[in-house]
């Protein structure tokens, strides 16, 4: 509480009395920055490991993103990299790899028509699950499936939630959680179907992969979707999307990144920021970091 002042009387109080008002109102704007900062959310930045495209090695990649700043990345599976040279990079650098990426999940959709396929989109995730548990990740992101000619919304729906169901004794045993990204794929489109998709699985093993880029699409702010899925978001990822100039640098875009943070405040996220974007030079990487140092 400030208290109120009593009328100064002379010239040598009222200066001083100005003095300690500056004094004061320098104290209390640095309280208001100190409750500014400590409301934001306690972000770790990340790249896709792929989105590093220079380095010979996967020892060179790992000293890369530790040179420019990064604390962690993530992974595809199945991929070429060589698990245990990542494994050996990732305890040389500390540059953590926080998450796999089911990197078939285009291609065998767990919501296709045909079982033959959906069946080799399950294994492929059930491998991704493996590989996390090695790597020491504690998510995989899955996108579960397409609307199109061959499968409506709610056969997307259905499918892929029954082939989930299945992984999910697996992601227990591994200890690794399965994290449901919506993209660009014609399914769920609207904050509270992913809440639905998701509460549907009755288990905290099954969350969303929230990509802040992707939502602008849709005219829901990303906000709103942050705030719908509160505990249920495991971790999150952008880029830059304009819906005038479609995609561009970070922070060139339409997120509205001060909205973003006060919403991953309120709901407590203080996990992973991957940035989902290519660089060829050092240079580009460290433009990569240095805007999402400060859109963050």
């Amino acid at each position: 509480m400030i208290k109120t002042m009593k009328p100064l009387q002379t010239r040598r109080s009222f200066l001083f009395g100005v003095a300690a008002g500056a004094a004061g109102a320098t104290l209390l704007g640095a309280g208001f920055n100190a409750l500014a900062q400590e409301a934001r959310p306690k972000l770790k930045k990340a790249m896709k490991y792929d989105g590093v495209n220079f380095g010979s090695s996967v020892g060179e990649r790992f000293e890369i993103m530790k040179g420019v700043g990064f604390e962690g990345c993530e992974i595809n599976s199945p991929s070429e990299i060589d698990r245990e040279q990542a494994i050996k990079a990732s305890e040389k650098t500390g540059v953590k790899i926080h998450g796999v990426i089911d990197s078939v999940h285009w291609k065998d959709r767990l919501s296709d028509p045909d079982p033959a396929v959906r069946e080799r989109g399950l294994e492929a995730l059930r491998t991704a699950l493996k590989d996390a548990k090695f790597y020491g990740a504690t998510t995989v992101l899955l996108v579960p499936g397409k609307v199109g000619k061959d499968a409506s919304f709610d056969e997307v729906w259905a499918r892929s939630q029954a082939e989930i169901r299945k992984a999910i004794p697996l992601a227990d045993e591994m200890g690794v959680k399965i994290a449901i990204e919506v993209v660009w794929n014609d399914f769920i489109t609207k904050p509270e179907q992913f809440v639905k998709y998701i509460d549907e699985f009755g288990t905290p093993s099954v969350g969303g992969y929230f990509d802040v880029s992707n939502m602008i699409k849709f005219g829901v702010p990303p906000a709103e979707w942050i705030r719908a899925l509160g505990p249920r978001m495991l971790k999150f990822d952008f880029k830059g999307y304009s819906n005038k100039n479609k995609w561009v640098k970070i922070g060139d875009g339409d997120e509205d990144w001060p909205a973003v943070l006060k919403a991953l405040a309120e709901i407590k996220y203080d996990g992973w920021a991957t940035a989902e974007v290519g660089a060829k030079t050092q240079e580009e990487l460290k433009d990569i970091y240095d805007r999402m140092t400060r859109v963050l």
